[in-house]
């Protein structure tokens, strides 16, 4: 049997930063995995694996795209705001997912391990939403079943086209900013919210037999050091396996942005700095 086709999607406007080449460099242990960045940044990537394709497009185009698609006016004024846009990825863009059987959102402050060795096709058989934490839906990776209802999931939630239409950043890909409470152990449902969040949609789909979520750990966030990147395999403390680093608080704190160049077959993170 073939294995079944995953891309991910991300949307980025501006200069690459400089961990960009760490999350290039971890797509090329993913080759049966492909990724699409979608830019308005037409320099050139050095060592830019095959699985790896970049797609020219302004955000007014996607402004235009995602309101035609649509029907209404999207406010997409700034591009972390596209943050909110992420869950429509697979309505918005149907000539990029076409034939593939998953298709997943994804950011570039990332560096990869070996995804399908976690995500492996007996798992994309038995869910159609896969999260990267156990806790809420994950905006930095979430796989979501190619099919018509997964693909609109995104407009079961009541204030979608709030959230869509007006400037104000939401985190609805992920929970409306309770990742607190929900760490703590809370229900999405029993937290006050502003909006309803994919976590919402995903987890009362859920409870209503309309889906399968997997809400899985597979992920290493914050500061913590004593990561090892090895042969495109990512490790904490030498003994837990990670299908990705999540840089988001890395990237802020890291004291020496180093570029190891070339990158080498084993790298370390520890809480400030990257070095062989």
């Amino acid at each position: 049997m073939c294995q079944k086709k995953i891309i991910l999607i991300t949307c980025w406007y501006g200069s690459y930063p400089w961990y960009f080449k760490y999350f290039v460099h971890s797509c090329r242990y993913n080759l049966n995995v492909d990724f699409v960045i979608i830019t308005d940044n037409q320099e050139n990537i050095e060592n830019k694996p095959e699985n790896l394709k970049i797609i020219i497009k302004s955000l007014n185009d996607i402004i235009k795209i995602a309101s035609e698609r649509l029907g209404f006016l999207v406010n997409i004024d700034y591009p972390y705001k596209l943050c909110d846009i992420k869950p429509a990825y697979g309505f918005i863009f149907p000539e990029i997912i076409s034939g593939y059987d998953f298709w997943g959102i994804s950011d570039i402050d990332i560096v990869y391990g070996k995804i399908r060795e976690f995500i492996t096709d007996d798992v994309l058989i038995d869910y159609d939403v896969i999260s990267s934490r156990h806790d809420y839906i994950t905006g930095s990776f979430c796989l979501f079943r190619n099919n018509e209802y997964i693909n609109t999931l995104f407009m079961k939630s009541r204030d979608y086209r709030k959230v869509f239409s007006t400037a104000n950043h939401y985190c609805f890909d992920e929970c409306n900013f309770v990742f607190k409470q929900l760490s703590l152990g809370q229900s999405i449902f029993e937290v006050d919210c502003e909006i309803e969040s994919m976590t919402h949609i995903v987890k009362k789909a859920e409870t209503n037999g309309e889906l399968k979520a997997l809400f899985e750990f597979m992920v290493v966030e914050g500061t913590p050091g004593k990561i090892s990147w090895n042969n495109g395999h990512i490790y904490y403390k030498n003994t837990f396996e990670a299908m990705l680093y999540h840089l988001v608080r890395f990237k802020r704190e890291c004291t020496k942005s180093t570029i190891l160049n070339p990158i080498p077959d084993v790298f370390y993170f520890s809480a400030t700095k990257i070095y062989k």
